[in-house]
């Protein structure tokens, strides 16, 4: 069995870097929606809504299969060669589900952190003279901060979820898997994956370790 850890070690790169690439992506869009729940901007706030119920309604994996196939359901877009290389490009198209599909559930997970805020540091804050921006400027970084022990619970999903990536080509630690196993039709290549699936289990006990602190 361990013989094929070399080998699966080869799509670690992969799923690491998708994953790292992913969690930044959704932080930054995360960031901005739950702005906009908070704000309640018109037009804004039910588009993120609706993006919401969407992502956090539907598998992973569909939305994956979407996006990589989807696009080739529309021969005209094969008349913008840059964008058309884009979508067909296996690893941009993990980063794009995974990036959208994280970052509504992040969305809900500080929406519900700042909605968790006792009123009265909100009246306090308006009682002061100032304004919804600089309320926000005081009042998010702590709603971040006690929404980090269950955000890092998020990352350690996408980093789980990169193993759906092997469905559309992307050769990552499961990709590897199922490449050795079609070589030698050893069912142990499976088992050598399940000590990288607890490599990550470990990592996720590592980054809940100073939360628990």
């Amino acid at each position: 069995m361990f013989e094929y850890l070399p080998e699966l070690m080869k799509g670690l790169h992969t799923s690491l870097t998708l994953t790292v690439a992913s969690i930044i992506v959704a932080l930054i869009l995360a960031l901005i929606f739950t702005i906009i729940l908070t704000l309640k901007t018109p037009v804004l706030v039910w588009l993120v809504r609706g993006y919401i119920t969407l992502f956090t309604g539907t598998p992973l994996l569909v939305q994956i299969f979407l996006i990589y196939y989807g696009p080739g359901q529309f021969p005209s877009l094969q008349d913008y060669p840059v964008l058309w290389h884009l979508l067909s490009e296996p690893w941009l198209c993990a980063l794009l589900a995974l990036s959208l599909n994280s970052a509504a559930y992040t969305t809900q997970l500080f929406y519900g952190a700042i909605r968790a805020i006792p009123e009265g540091q909100w009246q306090s804050c308006g009682a002061l003279g100032m304004s919804k921006k600089d309320t926000l400027a005081i009042l998010l970084p702590y709603a971040f901060k006690r929404a980090l022990s269950s955000y890092s619970n998020e990352v350690v999903l996408v980093f789980k979820s990169t193993s759906l990536a092997y469905t559309i080509t992307l050769m990552e630690v499961m990709g590897h898997g199922q490449l050795l196993y079609g070589r030698t039709y050893d069912v142990m290549v499976f088992g050598a994956a399940g000590v990288n699936l607890s490599d990550r289990q470990w990592f996720a006990n590592l980054a809940d370790a100073p939360h628990r602190a």
